[in-house]
């Protein structure tokens, strides 16, 4: 069942989504998206760029920030503005949360909008995805 607008309160958490990459995904992602870059897929390049392994790509995490949005405001609600930077890597076969929280509720042109930070969280708890956000809610 999707958020209403009546059901947010400011500062609180919205559900959060937690992926977990294999390197399967990573080559379906890379056929879909067209970035082929090697350290993405081929270990030995990534580790031949000072990399520790493959990392996940940055647009992939973002498409995941961009389902945990979706998610949360249901088909009835709509996201409005959304990015995010990519500031650290995550890794294949380690689990990435994604999490929300409620920063601002308010009512704008007759639409009751909600802005959001969102963000991607690695295995240790680092986030590595920060990320922003406007939604419309019923």
């Amino acid at each position: 069942m999707a958020t209403t607008w009546n059901e947010v309160t400011e500062g609180m958490e919205i559900p959060a989504l937690k992926k977990n990459c294999s390197t399967q995904q990573l080559v379906q992602w890379a056929a879909g998206s067209g970035d082929f870059y090697q350290i993405h897929y081929d270990k030995d390049f990534a580790m031949g760029t000072g990399l520790p392994g493959i990392i996940v790509h940055g647009a992939l995490k973002h498409a995941f920030l961009g389902q945990l949005l979706h998610d949360w405001v249901g088909n009835t609600g709509r996201i409005k503005r959304f990015g995010c930077s990519y500031r650290g890597m995550d890794y294949p076969a380690k689990d990435i949360v994604c999490r929300g929280v409620v920063k601002r509720k308010y009512e704008e042109g007759g639409e009751k909008l909600v802005d959001l930070e969102v963000w991607t969280e690695d295995f240790e708890g680092k986030k590595t995805t920060p990320g922003f956000a406007t939604v419309r809610l019923p």
